[in-house]
Parts: C-alpha cells; structure tokens; sequence
C-alpha cells in the first residue's frame, strides 16, 4: 500500500475512535460526533473495535450548557466494558438467542439490583425479590417484563428468575431495547449491569464499583440512553 493512503486510513481510523490525527486539532467529545444522543444532557456510550468484539469500553458523559455552540459534552467516567459473547449486532435485525449484543440508542427506564441502591441514587429503582422473574418466552403476554410472580404463560425455561444471578444483578439498569413495543424473538431481557464471569449472553457489563458510581450519577431529569455500537463500519456508534 503506498504511505499516502495509508495515512489516510490511519486518520479514518482515529478520528472514529476519537483520538486526533498527527498535527490536527483535538476531535470532538464522542457525543457531539453522533446523529442523534437521544435529546437529555446525559449519555451513556458503550463502543466496541468491530462487530466481533466481547470486550470495549462504557463512558458516560454530561451536557454542560453554555458556549458558542450551545453547550459541550463532558466525560463523567469510564471503564471496561463486555458485550455478547458474539459480539454486536445491528439492534433492528437481531435475534433472540443469538449472544448478540443489540447496536442503537435507547432510553434506560429503570434501574433494579439483588442488592440495595447504592447511596445517592435518584433512579427510579426496582429490588429483585424471591419471586422476581424476567419473562423472556415469545409466547407470552409478559414477553420482555419483569413479573412478580412469574406468570402460568411464562415458561421458567424461558425465563430469568433474577435473584439466582446475585452478582450479575446486584445493580442493574434495563436498556430499553425491544421494550416499549416487543417484537416476539427480537430479544429480551437487555440490561446495563455488573460484571459477571465473561462475556454475556447480550446485555453489556461493566466492574461493580463502575456500575454503582453510573446509578449514582444517572439523573432521570436529565433523560439519559444508552447508545450501543463499535468504532467504525455499518454499526459505528457515530451513526445514532
């Protein structure tokens, strides 16, 4: 490959992830670089390198008003993140059961933990108890709902009974993918959660201390989502 394109693909490349090309000015934070961050003055983004990818990076980010432009994004915090154990998938196509994390922008209803929420919380928050269950079965009315108890139309084999999975939802934060209007075998169950052994079977997780610090900083006044997707290519985050 001759220099002169390859430099030209480095730059591509740096600009996508969000550093600055050599001898260019600084990039704009990733929030300002995107489509559309869902219209609050909070944003959560979790970017993987490619499609593959189980493993990336959340970051979650303030709108500060003001300035020539109206106001500028600035990064609250960041940390580790995992996805599917099959990487990412554009969130429109995906299927259910597939290990798939769901690429898009999405609202984040609310948040739900085995364990207590941690203190400064102001999230509308849910505590998972004995008899709580997320129905995941197509069949059912309650596809992509948390019940209390699990409904007869539920199957438990198609269901995640909450409480048997104490680290994992210790805190939580549900993504509103597939949510507000279901689509049977789209998927369910997609949450913003604590970290568990490896990658996940969709959702996207990040270290305990990182997920308490995200639920004490989320504010539901200021409409906060959560925008999946990787660094580049058809599901590049910057296209949300």
């Amino acid at each position: 490959m001759r220099p002169g394109v390859l430099a030209v693909l480095v730059s591509a490349s740096l600009l996508v992830l969000g550093a600055a090309p050599p001898g260019g000015p600084p990039p704009r934070p990733l929030p300002a670089r995107m489509a559309d961050t869902g219209g609050g003055s909070q944003l959560i983004t979790a970017v993987a390198p490619e499609t593959g990818s189980a493993e990336g990076r959340v970051t979650w980010w303030d709108r500060r008003d003001g300035g020539a432009d109206g106001g500028r994004w600035v990064e609250a915090g960041s940390a580790p993140a995992r996805f599917g154990a099959d990487g990412l998938t554009d969130g429109t196509t995906r299927e259910q059961g597939t290990n798939t994390t769901p690429t898009g922008l999405y609202d984040l209803p609310y948040a739900f933990g085995v364990a207590a929420a941690p203190r400064g919380t102001s999230y509308r928050y849910r505590p998972v108890r004995q008899d709580s269950w997320w129905c995941q079965d197509t069949a059912s009315r309650s596809y992509n709902r948390w019940t209390e108890p699990r409904p007869a139309d539920c199957r438990a084999a198609e269901a995640e009974h909450l409480i048997t999975y104490p680290a994992q939802y210790a805190h939580a934060l549900v993504v509103g993918f597939n949510y507000h209007r279901p689509v049977r075998g789209r998927g369910a169950g997609i949450f913003l959660h604590v970290d568990g052994r490896g990658a996940t079977a969709g959702c996207v997780s990040v270290p305990a201390e990182a997920m308490r610090r995200i639920l004490r900083w989320a504010d539901p006044a200021a409409r906060p989502h959560i925008a999946i997707g990787t660094a580049g290519g058809a599901t590049a985050i910057t296209r949300y």
